[in-house]
């Protein structure tokens, strides 16, 4: 689910949704007051404790400076997890 959002403060810009057994991933674009990007990913994961739900929310903040660096980096460690899985050294994943 995508979006695109402008709210009275305008700093939502646009928010990718991605659900994934129990766990969800919010990345966020938002904008600060003087109109500079940054990006917000958050992890937020469904437990049930005592049988009352709850969800536990885990949020990085990425600042237009380092965008850059964290695509080469998540690039490479996705690129290292297809050669890794090629070897037939580690298992598939199940969905």
């Amino acid at each position: 689910m995508d979006y695109e959002k402008r709210n009275d403060r305008n700093d939502e810009v646009y928010s990718k949704v991605i659900k994934a057994g129990k766990r969800t991933y919010f990345f966020d674009i938002k904008s600060t007051r003087g109109n500079d990007l940054f990006i917000t990913v958050t992890e937020s994961k469904k437990s049930t404790e005592n049988g009352t739900e709850s969800f536990q929310k885990h949020k990085i903040f990425l600042y237009k400076e380092d965008f850059e660096k964290f695509q080469e980096g998540l690039e490479d460690v996705i690129n290292k997890v297809a050669e890794l899985k090629k070897t037939g050294e580690y298992s598939e994943i199940d969905f």
